[in-house]
C-alpha cells in the first residue's frame, strides 16, 4: 500500500525547477507531512520555489549526482517519498553530450540504489517524451519504441531501463510518468536553455523578433506545467510499480502554428526570424493520452488558453503594467 501524499515526506529531486516548483505548490495543496526541495540550481531558481518556502518547503542546495548528498537530505528529513525530476536541459546536450546523458543516469541510479538500501519507500521518475524521437506512428502511445536523437534524451532513456530493471530485480515501488512538451509560468525565459515558448514571448516583450529554427513545420505536443502537475498527483495514487504512463494534450501543433499562436497572445504584429534547422531535431511529436484517461481524470488546458496565461505571467515578471497596458491597446 503506497504511503498517502496527505501522511507523505517527500523529497523533490531538482526542486527549484520550472515543473517541480509547481509540483511543490501542488504537494502543499495536497497537504503533505515535510516537503523537501533538493536543487543544484543548475537552472533552478530561488524564486520559482518562493511559495513554497514560505508555506514551509524546506529547500537543500545539493548535488543529486553525489549519493552521499542525497543520502544525507533523505536521512536528515524522514522523506518516504521522492520525485526525481533532475535533469539538465535537451539543448545542453550540444554543449556538454557526455554530461547531459551521465547526469540522467547517475542520478536515478543513486535513487534506486538508496532506494534498495532502504531509505525511503516510493520513486516517482520524470521521463520524457524525447526518448521516442521523431514518430513512427502517430499518435505516440506507450509502446511506441524508443529512438532518441540527443544525448538528453539517449539518458532519459537509460534512465528509464534502469528504474524497470531495478523493479524487477528488487520489486521497489518506483514508477515512470512521461510528460510532452511542457510549458507555462516560470519556464525559463533567458539564455542557450531557454525553451521556445518563454523565450520567444520574452523577445516580443522586450521589443525583440521571435525566431523559428528550420521549415517550422515540425510539431510537437504542447502540456500546460499545471496539468502535468495534476496528472502526476493522480497517478501517484494509482500507477503501478515498473509502470508509465504518458502525459499529452494531444494538441500536436507545428512550431509555425505554435508561434502564430504566441503572436496573437502578445498581440505582436512584426518579423519572425528564420533560422537554420538545430541538428538531431525531431520531425513529429504526436503523442496520445487514452491509456491516461482509462485511470485518472485529466481535461487539458486548451493551447489558447494555457498560451494566454503564460503571457500574462512574463508580463509581470518582466515588465510589470507598462506591458499590460500595451497589450490592452492592441
Amino acid at each position: 500500500m503506497r504511503i498517502p501524499l496527505r501522511e507523505a515526506k517527500v523529497m523533490i529531486v531538482g526542486g527549484a525547477g520550472f515543473i517541480a516548483s509547481h509540483l511543490a505548490d501542488r504537494l502543499l495543496d495536497e497537504g503533505v507531512q515535510t516537503l523537501v526541495l533538493f536543487d543544484n540550481l543548475f537552472m533552478g531558481r530561488l524564486e520559482n520555489i518562493a511559495s513554497a518556502t514560505g508555506r514551509g518547503a524546506v529547500f537543500v542546495k545539493g548535488d543529486a549526482c553525489r549519493r552521499d548528498e542525497l543520502r544525507e537530505a533523505i536521512e536528515a528529513h524522514g522523506v518516504n517519498v521522492v520525485f526525481d525530476l533532475a535533469t539538465k536541459p535537451l539543448v545542453y546536450s550540444f554543449d556538454d553530450p557526455y554530461d547531459a546523458f551521465m547526469v540522467n543516469v547517475e542520478i536515478t541510479g543513486n535513487l534506486l540504489e538508496l532506494q534498495r538500501q532502504g531509505l525511503f519507500a516510493t520513486l516517482c521518475h520524470y521521463s520524457s517524451s524525447e526518448v521516442y524521437g521523431t514518430a513512427v506512428y502517430e499518435p505516440m502511445d506507450e509502446q511506441h519504441p524508443h529512438n532518441p536523437t540527443t544525448t538528453y534524451a539517449g539518458g532519459k532513456a537509460a534512465a528509464d531501463v534502469m528504474l524497470k530493471t531495478w523493479v524487477s530485480m528488487f520489486g521497489l515501488d518506483a514508477f515512470i510518468v512521461r510528460p510532452f512538451n511542457n510549458y507555462g509560468p516560470r519556464q525559463n525565459p533567458d539564455g542557450p536553455y531557454a525553451a521556445v515558448i518563454p523565450i520567444s514571448i520574452r523577445r516580443i516583450l522586450q521589443g525583440e523578433s521571435p525566431e523559428v529554427h528550420g521549415s517550422g513545420e515540425q510539431s510537437r505536443d504542447f502540456v500546460f506545467v499545471k496539468d502535468t502537475v495534476d496528472a502526476t498527483v493522480q497517478l501517484y495514487g494509482v500507477l503501478k510499480a515498473g509502470e508509465e504512463a504518458n502525459i499529452s494534450a494531444e494538441g500536436n501543433i507545428s512550431i509555425n502554428e505554435l508561434m502564430d499562436r504566441i503572436c496573437e497572445a502578445t498581440g505582436y504584429g512584426g518579423e519572425v526570424v528564420r533560422k537554420a534547422r538545430r541538428r538531431a531535431d525531431v520531425d513529429c511529436h504526436a503523442g496520445t493520452n487514452a491509456y491516461l484517461k482509462t485511470i485518472i481524470d485529466f481535461d487539458p488546458t486548451d493551447i489558447v488558453s494555457g498560451l494566454r496565461q503564460t503571457a500574462d505571467y512574463y508580463r509581470d515578471l518582466l515588465c510589470g503594467d507598462a506591458c499590460h497596458e500595451q497589450a490592452d491597446r492592441q
